[in-house]
């Protein structure tokens, strides 16, 4: 009876011994998650109602701020079509591509230098990138892509892609589209890689014969992890964009078209420091970026997820 009585206490010790070290490990990301998400979010929310210029006290106002973002503010608009056009083109676009490039890379060899290759304009910052990118798109004669087409004729002016209302959302989709393709693609090729053979041979056998019956058949519903986390990250970095259209044609661009969300945000907190509009803007955002990531995991997310 002793002896029972001794081992039932020896197990409940080690059990809070392992309650306490998995606290441990989970009290730094939690303290992190909190301070730099949770209390971000709630100042935002606070700060949303009120008339706050960072100088004099917050002036509480309820939702003005909110009314005059959807009946006076035709810039906000503006901003949000903008934003939704990025998002759902170049998302869209990179989601698919870096999938696609994922699937053709895995059966290459010197896999390693295509996936770095691939995955490099990712970690780049965006306004080095769009630096080099205007030498391509720049208005003038001296651009790559006016020079060429000057020299075979096809044109006697430079286009002006960084000047005109509708070459910008072309240009910036191009290099918003080069650049996120990294952003999923990682994590496609790591999916690719850990696909069971098993599942493959078992498909030969009840008839799959060719690349593209494995991909729909074999390949998608065991990628669906990993769809999940290349379309939220696509979605999340799509409606962020700001330093893209700022390096290429300035914010707001000419007659507003490269203007976005998070450009107006900007404008409103560090040029006019109204935070409490661009505190509502922020709220804005942050709901329709969570509002597009649920969709996601609706369509994309399995059943115990």
């Amino acid at each position: 009876m002793a002896g029972q009585t001794s081992s039932k206490l020896k197990y409940s010790r080690r059990k809070m011994t392992g309650r306490f070290t998995a606290v441990a490990f989970f009290l730094p990301f939690a303290a992190l998650f909190i301070m730099f998400t949770v209390v971000p979010i709630i100042s935002a929310l606070l700060y949303s109602l009120t008339n706050y210029s960072a100088i004099q006290s917050p002036l509480l106002v309820w939702f003005r701020n909110y009314a005059y973002m959807f009946t006076q503010d035709d810039v906000f608009l503006t901003a949000v079509s903008n934003t939704f056009t990025f998002a759902v083109i170049s998302g869209a676009a990179g989601y698919f591509m870096s999938f696609i490039v994922a699937w053709l890379i895995n059966g290459v060899k010197m896999k390693t230098f295509f996936a770095l290759a691939f995955y490099a304009p990712s970690i780049t910052s965006g306004v080095a990138i769009s630096v080099v990118w205007l030498y391509f798109f720049s208005p003038d004669q001296y651009g790559f892509i006016n020079d060429r087409l000057m020299q075979f004729g096809l044109t006697d002016k430079p286009f002006l892609f960084t000047q005109n209302p509708s070459l910008i959302v072309v240009v910036i989709v191009i290099v918003s589209v080069w650049m996120g393709m990294g952003n999923g693609f990682l994590g496609f090729l790591a999916g690719f890689q850990n696909l069971s053979n098993e599942i493959f041979e078992a498909g030969k056998i009840d008839g799959v014969h060719n690349k593209f019956q494995e991909l729909v058949y074999l390949v998608l519903p065991q990628m669906k992890p990993m769809l999940l986390f290349g379309a939220v990250t696509s979605v999340v970095s799509a409606f962020s964009i700001y330093d893209v259209p700022l390096t290429l044609a300035g914010s707001p661009g000419p007659e507003n078209a490269s203007l976005t969300l998070v450009g107006h945000i900007n404008d409103y907190a560090f040029v006019r420091y109204d935070f409490g509009y661009a505190s509502a803007v922020a709220v804005f955002l942050f709901l329709v970026t969570f509002a597009a990531g649920r969709i996601l995991f609706r369509v994309l997310g399995s059943d115990d997820e």
